[in-house]
């Protein structure tokens, strides 16, 4: 079997790995992402106070995974899912590799059992 080597794609930036790290930003994301969400509604989800919450918010726009609008006094957060499209482009590449090195597994093991009848 010939396996040819290439460039690995380049890894997103280390602030979107440590953004989401965290189970409770882990959880802004799966909320935002049915749409923009008041900031009063998002902590009222959450059992954190809402300075934590807006400490949490915070990262999450560091990592432009997550965008604010205001309007007049009101602020709506967004989901960025572009940063995560970079994570999954880059873990497409290990789910090849998973994927060959089960697909070998099953040969290998297939065989084993062809000689053992």
């Amino acid at each position: 079997m010939v396996t040819h080597w290439r460039q690995p794609a380049t890894p997103p930036p280390p602030d979107i790995y440590r953004a989401i790290a965290d189970p409770t930003r882990r959880a802004i994301l799966d909320r935002l992402r049915s749409g923009p969400v008041h900031v009063n509604a998002l902590v009222s989800g959450f059992s954190q106070s809402r300075p934590a919450v807006s400490r949490h918010l915070r990262v999450l726009r560091n990592a432009c995974l997550v965008a604010e609008r205001r309007r007049g006094r009101e602020r709506h957060y967004y989901l960025e899912p572009g940063p995560l499209r970079d994570v999954d482009r880059w873990l497409e590449e290990y789910r090849a590799f998973w994927q060959a090195s089960l697909n070998n597994l099953k040969s290998h093991l297939e065989s084993k059992a062809g000689e053992k009848k």
